[in-house]
């Protein structure tokens, strides 16, 4: 591929992008995303994935939606890393295993069950699925400079959103119903589908990624007993994703200055 070109799946050519992207699934979050940026403006739409371009703390900054799924996502990120995108966080939504997390937390994944097939296209299984530790340190940091409940720990990324919901239907249920059992017992904290394929593609591609989460829901709660509400308003993640891009940027530039003293 001509990385001076027009990228096939997103679209997108060098300088449309910043070198820090966020990455939501759904591309219709992106507008909601790009208005926290200054000057912000679509630069491109082509399938599941749609540009967004604006600067943060005076950098260029971008927000691209992946669709669902690691093998989309992977797209998403191998494209924007050929026209110099370097830091990435997945802004998205999740779904609580552990009891202590309620809908509307916020969850910051510290590595990731690699329970999909990604990832293993770029290392072998043995290799952890685990986010940047700057990336997550600003994540952290920046959830509880905002007030939110934030939990950070390992979250169980899949392929099947249904083989989750449904698991006894499934021809494989037993495989499913004793894994999904092993995560309940190990505080696995919540279910999705992209971090673990973001975190491998971007270790293999030498660049940062981290991930934040709105809990939509705990089916383990509601199986419980326990009272437990869908909550569908991700302006929580969404603030923390776009803060922490904001302490990242101020941290790079304050680097780069100490490393130009030296």
């Amino acid at each position: 591929m001509d990385y001076r070109s027009t990228q096939y799946h997103i679209a997108c050519k060098m300088g449309d992008v910043g070198g820090y992207v966020l990455l939501p699934g759904d591309p219709g979050r992106c507008e909601a995303i790009a208005a926290h940026f200054d000057a912000a403006l679509k630069v491109a739409q082509n399938r599941e994935f749609t540009t967004y371009t604006g600067t943060l703390n005076g950098e260029k900054v971008s927000v691209v939606s992946t669709g669902i799924g690691g093998a989309s996502a992977s797209i998403a990120i191998e494209e924007l890393v050929a026209l110099g995108a370097h830091t990435f966080i997945r802004v998205g939504t999740c779904g609580g295993i552990d009891l202590k997390v309620k809908s509307g937390h916020i969850v910051v994944a510290t590595g990731a069950i690699r329970h999909e097939g990604t990832s293993r296209e770029y290392a072998p299984i043995e290799y952890p699925a685990v986010s940047d530790f700057e990336v997550l340190s600003e994540l952290v940091g920046a959830a509880r400079s905002l007030g939110y409940t934030c939990h950070a720990g390992i979250v169980h990324c899949k392929d099947s959103f249904y083989g989750q919901h449904a698991p006894k239907r499934m021809p494989v249920s037993a495989d499913l119903l004793y894994k999904w059992e092993a995560w309940k017992r190990l505080g696995v904290l919540a279910s999705e589908m992209e971090s673990a394929a973001l975190f491998v593609a971007a270790a293999a591609l030498r660049v940062r990624c981290g991930a934040v989460f709105h809990t939509v829901w705990n089916q383990e709660r509601r199986n419980a007993g326990m009272e437990e509400k869908e909550n569908h308003n991700t302006e929580s993640a969404i603030r923390v994703g776009v803060e922490a891009l904001k302490r990242l940027i101020i941290a790079d530039k304050a680097k780069e200055q100490r490393s130009a003293e030296q």
